[in-house]
């Protein structure tokens, strides 16, 4: 199903929020259960278990892509450039998926192979999420229930609840890229969090809740919610993108820039004019094929592609 809004727009508020979403949903009629992929370079991160937990992680693909849910156990892998091409700067890359399932093939791991191909350290959080039904079809019963909560209301777009497990993961992955710098090539000064949708939610929240320890030296919610936040003191300098035909996200405003405006952060917005939401590293066609190496410029400019 395309991505495109307004091939969705006339299916109805509800239909397009599905459509935006559906290489999150993986609804019964198309997703295949399929076992794990192997990933010998996972790193558990030790941040423990999920309240409630409904049974083992549920790998699935749908058209062609993997993504996974019920993960009660966070991970966090490296996948590093070159040694001749690393700029010594790291992203963590916490993909989306309404915080009930991770897009490991839409925002994980393609986005992690474009930041190593060009120098930059990435490693794909898989954070742990909200426990759903084993079963795909109350699964997909309990999606539809969560998008409708989530759907924009007369004024803006109502913000997933952020469990405070999934932010605990993004802080102890910040925490263990610096304590192994060394190891992993990387200069523990310049170790940024980059996350999608709920992802991005989870990468703001990390921001907030940080300590001197674990404060990422930059930030990239990438389609975030776009409502005004707390701006944690000595805000990280951040960089945001989405599509402004997001059928979630693309009425909201920019209370989230506009925050880190008042604040006196360093902010940079990309607003696209296509692309709808979970476009990933882009669209064939949009310009949010550009966005990563937009970012890339970014992270020059801000001095983090080259050591202090």
């Amino acid at each position: 199903m395309s991505h495109d809004a307004n091939a969705a727009r006339t299916k109805g508020p509800m239909a397009l929020l599905l459509a935006a979403l559906l290489f999150h949903i993986a609804a019964p009629a198309v997703a295949q259960t399929v076992p794990a992929p192997n990933d010998p370079a996972a790193i558990k991160l030790g941040t423990g278990g999920v309240p409630n937990a409904k049974g083992p992680e549920i790998w699935s693909r749908q058209g062609g892509k993997l993504s996974v849910r019920n993960v009660t156990e966070a991970t966090l892998t490296p996948v590093l450039p070159p040694k001749d091409k690393a700029t010594g700067a790291a992203v963590v890359v916490a993909p989306g998926g309404a915080f009930r399932t991770l897009a490991m093939d839409q925002e994980g791991w393609p986005v992690a192979r474009w930041l190593a191909d060009h120098g930059i350290a990435a490693f794909v959080l898989k954070y742990r999420l909200v426990p759903t039904s084993p079963s795909w079809p109350e699964f997909g019963r309990e999606m539809a229930e969560v998008m409708r909560k989530a759907a924009p209301g007369p004024d803006q777009h109502r913000a997933l609840p952020t469990p405070p497990y999934a932010v605990d993961d993004g802080l102890a992955a910040i925490r263990l890229i610096r304590a192994r710098a060394a190891e992993f090539g990387v200069d523990p000064k310049r170790v940024g969090m980059m996350g999608f949708s709920a992802g991005a939610i989870t990468t703001i929240a990390t921001a907030q809740q940080a300590d001197a320890a674990a404060m990422p030296a930059f930030i990239a919610p990438i389609y975030p919610s776009m409502g005004r936040v707390e701006v944690p003191a000595n805000a990280p300098p951040m960089f945001v993108a989405l599509a402004v035909d997001d059928p979630l996200l693309g009425r909201m405003g920019y209370g989230l820039v506009e925050s880190w405006i008042a604040a006196r952060g360093k902010v940079e917005l990309h607003a696209y004019q296509r692309g709808g939401h979970g476009y990933g590293v882009g669209i064939a066609g949009t310009t949010t094929e550009g966005w990563l190496e937009s970012f890339r410029l970014w992270l020059a400019m801000n001095g983090m592609l080259k050591a202090s």
